[in-house]
């Protein structure tokens, strides 16, 4: 793809009148020059394999704003170098040249009109979204462009500018700040950045999740607080990030006048820590005590650090009074957290709770369907049922293993089948099976629940022995690759109905009996660490 700058239009934004010619050539020269340099730095740290598969065919679109925008040829290809190379090529774009702040990727057809990529439904009509520029709401030009706004290139005179207008579903990815996101505190660095991706249309819901979901939804439709705080816990990669962006990206879309802040339990430590270190603890309780919507993922993170949870406990307290909303994440429920003060914990607990489970079968397979579709890959449904049986550990695994074939597929050219899948992810399926044996299922939960490991093979119909057996025959059927006549036979024998009975007893019970489901919950964790 060519990267010619003929004809390229100069856009002065705001500026009060456009730069003389000699100074727009010396931008545009400036510009190529540093798009030429950044390529060169990707193809030495990436090989030239994947350069040329995955960053040879990216385009320069604009450089605006403090923004450069590139276009990818296809949606995949997009979602492949947002994924794997978007935080390179900021950092290299950044180190050339720090007047350009972000970095996005959309998608450019042929004929040069991109594709919004922020919280759109994949099955969104493309015809009403290729026609126009994302950002601006009009028409994308099929050849790069460049402004002097907020922009300081050599020969290039500075143009007295405002910042550029930020429309409500303005794409808001990989900014330090959600660019937009947070109102007027978007300057200051404070929030992550937002995963397009990450939005309720694209949140796959099953029996594990619909209660997280709901307390999710509601939350971000609500105009005021309707419970404070919702605290999230579950897994990794099971679900509670892709929630917390999705509510960011709604209230954004809704409410755009109110300011959200998404960080992680650790950025906010550190933070309190550089305002202790610089004398300016003041600033720092202003910038997070002002916001209409506190979002911290990971709060197990400030487990025994006192001081951090002394801060957060008083900001907690500051926002709640002022009916400002907060939203938690961690791993565990608050009574579970270890190293966090009562007071904390119990501010924590004084809301809303909404575990995730493991997923399910179904809910992998679900999951599957619904990423193949949006990258518009056609999987047989052999594959994903061997898929969603084989990996169980987590969502973000599951997703690797399908980006994996998917790019296996476009890099060889070879289709996708079932001996393909098993040839390109032999390691993965291999550190599946040897993850957990049946033995050892067995030995743990005879531990937890405090009976013999021989009451497993043993004919005792007790409750108090049944139900450990019946998880444990759901665990082996999880965790395992053995079949239910296999897995009948380490359990003294047994039909392998009585298997399919206890895997679906222990289904319901997932959802029906919390002190059931953390008990399992923490023997999957424990087995699979």
């Amino acid at each position: 793809m060519q990267h010619a700058v003929r004809g390229a239009q100069f856009s002065a934004g705001n500026s009060e009148g456009n730069a003389p010619g000699s100074q727009q050539a010396a931008l545009e020269d400036h510009i190529v020059a540093t798009w030429k340099s950044v390529r060169e730095k990707l193809r030495g740290e990436f090989g030239a394999t994947a350069y040329r598969y995955w960053l040879e065919p990216v385009a320069l679109i604009t450089v605006e704003a403090g923004v450069a925008r590139l276009g990818a040829p296809n949606r995949a290809m997009r979602d492949w170098v947002s994924q794997h190379y978007l935080d390179r090529i900021q950092a290299f774009w950044h180190a050339e040249d720090p007047n350009v702040h972000f970095v996005e990727v959309v998608v450019a057809t042929p004929e040069g009109a991109t594709e919004q990529t922020a919280g759109r439904a994949a099955r969104q009509d493309e015809s009403t979204h290729a026609a126009t520029s994302p950002v601006h709401n009009e028409p994308a030009q099929a050849n790069p462009r460049y402004t002097a706004a907020n922009y300081d290139a050599p020969g290039a005179r500075k143009a007295p500018c405002q910042p550029a207008p930020v429309s409500a579903g303005q794409h808001m990815s990989h900014s330090p700040a959600g660019r937009g996101a947070i109102g007027s505190m978007a300057d200051d660095g404070i929030s992550a950045a937002l995963d397009p991706r990450y939005t309720f249309d694209n949140f796959v819901i099953g029996k594990p999740n619909e209660f997280a979901y709901a307390a999710a939804r509601r939350l971000a439709e609500a105009e005021s607080v309707p419970f404070n705080p919702l605290f999230l816990y579950g897994g990794v990669g099971l679900g509670k990030t892709h929630l917390m962006h999705a509510i960011a990206w709604h209230i954004r879309r809704t409410q755009p006048h109110r300011t959200v802040i998404y960080l992680s339990a650790e950025k906010f430590m550190y933070r309190f820590i550089r305002a202790l270190r610089d004398k300016n603890t003041v600033d720092f309780k202003d910038q997070f005590r002002s916001v209409d919507v506190l979002m911290v993922d990971d709060v197990q993170f400030i487990s025994g650090k006192d001081s951090t949870q002394e801060e957060f406990f008083h900001t907690f307290n500051a926002l709640v009074d002022q009916g400002r909303q907060i939203i938690v994440s961690a791993d565990k429920s608050p009574s579970d957290l270890e190293d966090i003060e009562e007071r904390l914990r119990s501010r924590l607990g004084s809301g809303l709770v909404a575990d995730i489970h493991a997923t399910t079968y179904e809910l992998r397979l679900g999951i599957l369907e619904s990423k193949a579709e949006r990258q518009r890959v056609e999987l047989p449904q052999r594959v994903m049922e061997f898929l969603a049986h084989k990996i169980t550990a987590n969502v973000r695994e599951l997703e690797g293993a399908l980006n994996r074939v998917i790019a296996h597929s476009q890099l060889v050219g070879r289709e996708i089948g079932l001996e393909m899948v098993q040839d390109v992810l032999h390691d993965v399926l291999r550190a599946s099976e040897r993850r957990v044996t049946i033995e050892e299922i067995q030995k743990r939960v005879a531990e937890h629940f405090n009976i013999k490991v021989s009451d497993m093979h043993s004919a005792r119909r007790a409750r108090a022995v049944a139900r450990p057996r019946q998880v444990a025959m759901y665990l082996s059927k999880q965790l395992t690759t053995h079949s239910l006549p296999e897995i009948g036979r380490k359990f003294g024998g047994r039909d392998h109905t009585t298997v399919m009975h206890a895997v679906r007893k222990v289904e319901e019970l997932h959802t029906t009996d919390p002190s059931l489901s953390e008990d399992i919950d923490l023997l999957r964790r424990m087995l699979e660490s």
